[in-house]
């Protein structure tokens, strides 16, 4: 007795294998992460401009603090508390 093979194609096991592991593959190489910094942010991530006056200033405070001639203002500290907390 003798079989034919009626219309069936060739059929390789491995290639369907293949072909699966090469779809993942790209879709591994299309997935990439991308990070774009706008303008504003780089301008604020760099040195301010006050940060030196402001420098100066902590160790002009820190002076008057050792020397003991650091004078408190309580009404101007209090003026500035409520100020902050109605904002």
């Amino acid at each position: 007795m003798k079989i034919n093979k009626f219309n069936v194609p060739p059929i390789n096991p491995y290639k369907a294998n293949q072909l699966k592991v090469d779809k993942t593959e790209t879709k591994v190489q299309k997935q990439t992460d991308k990070l774009e910094i706008s303008n504003e942010a780089k301008q604020l991530s760099g040195i301010p401009s006050y940060s030196v006056e402001r420098n100066e200033r902590v160790q002009e405070i820190k002076a008057e603090v050792e020397a003991g001639t650091y004078k408190v203002d309580p009404e101007t500290i209090a003026k500035n508390l409520i100020s902050y907390y109605k904002r």
